[in-house]
């Protein structure tokens, strides 16, 4: 089931925008000098790579219908609009809300293709170069297949959000390579894991979920790629540098959150728009979604020592603190891994 293109696309922005940025290039001669936790996640990679042409059923008709989670997730749910609104309504406001998220999925997606190619070029050691090539590669098929399912299988996208868009920039502007992997690997890629991992267990739709599935097996990769090039590297950093680490994690958590109330769907819906923005602020399925989100990040900061008491204020005024002690950002890495050995496990067998 296919749609027309959509106003947000005629409206979205040029197809061609160019961001000045300052990057330092490093070479590393020091070829024999291997970080051995870098070594194996590097060739945890290169035996991971997967084709998105052979590795998922694109074949199957996608019913946009089909939501990507439960109902009470919704934003509009349970508010005065959604009640006056037809069962059909409530279909379409689904699919705009499903297309809009994958959009933004796709739009980070190329923040990380881009923000992973200046890594190879900044990284002041062989082993995160290699690593860092690897990933680019990765973040290439997940704008592929994000690219695909939505220009193919759903017929439109929306531009990406204003959020997004400024963190984006503020990623790939930055000259210092350990801001790249805060802002990127651990930021945007920790929140990633999060909403994937929620889509994998609750959509409806077989092509999604075996797409998320997928990326969710690099992704893990990623964030780890993340905490291991920085957990040691802010403990010898002097205080000024670690707080400002910590604000620019508070902004960007900041704008994450606040991304996520759908401005976009709502113009284009034609309902009140701010209105349908508090009511998705509100939203106590969005609220408890939005937390989630952190779930992995916030674990994250802590493992690399930028959780101090400043920052655990305001993690807690952001409602997200709580996920302090949650699981080790390897724990994922090692039941991705696992995940991928079953899928692998079948067409061996073949």
């Amino acid at each position: 089931m296919s749609a027309a293109p959509s106003a947000a696309d005629a409206n979205a922005r040029p197809s061609i925008e160019t961001l000045e940025a300052i990057l330092d290039v490093t070479y590393t001669w020091g070829y024999q000098e291997t970080r051995q936790q870098l070594r194996n996640l590097y060739d945890k990679a290169t035996h991971a790579q997967w084709d998105a042409t052979a590795a998922l059923p694109w074949h199957r008709e996608v019913d946009i219908t089909k939501p990507m989670g439960p109902e009470n997730l919704l934003p509009l749910f349970g508010s005065d609009i959604w009640n006056r609104m037809t069962p059909a309504e409530r279909v379409a406001c689904n699919g705009e809300t499903s297309a809009w998220t994958l959009s933004q999925f796709l739009h980070g997606e190329q923040g990380a293709l881009l923000a992973a190619a200046q890594l190879v070029d900044c990284v002041p050691d062989l082993d995160s170069k290699l690593y860092g090539a690897s990933q680019v590669y990765d973040e290439a098929r997940h704008v592929d297949v994000y690219n695909r399912y939505l220009h193919e299988k759903i017929g439109f996208s929306y531009p990406v959000n204003t959020h997004l868009k400024t963190l984006l920039d503020m990623i790939l502007k930055d000259s210092r390579w350990d801001m790249k992997f805060l802002g990127m690997q651990i930021m945007v890629e920790g929140l990633a894991m999060a909403a994937f991992g929620m889509i994998r267990n609750n959509t409806e739709e077989p092509l999604l979920r075996d797409l998320t599935a997928y990326v969710m097996g690099d992704e893990a990769r990623h964030v780890a790629f993340g905490v291991l090039s920085l957990k040691d590297y802010y403990r010898d950093q002097p205080e000024s540098v670690r707080a400002e680490r910590e604000d620019f994690v508070y902004e960007a958590a900041r704008l994450m959150r606040d991304r996520f109330l759908f401005q976009e769907v709502w113009e284009k819906m034609g309902l009140p728009v701010q209105e349908c923005m508090d009511i998705a602020l509100h939203n106590q399925g969005q609220i408890m979604f939005r937390q989630m989100l952190f779930a992995k990040i916030v674990p994250a900061i802590k493992k690399m020592d930028l959780l101090s008491d400043r920052q655990r204020k305001r993690f807690q005024e952001l409602g997200i603190l709580q996920f302090e002690n949650w699981e080790d950002p390897f724990a994922d890495l090692e039941r991705e891994e696992q995940l991928r050995r079953q899928r692998m496990e079948p067409a061996a067998v073949a």
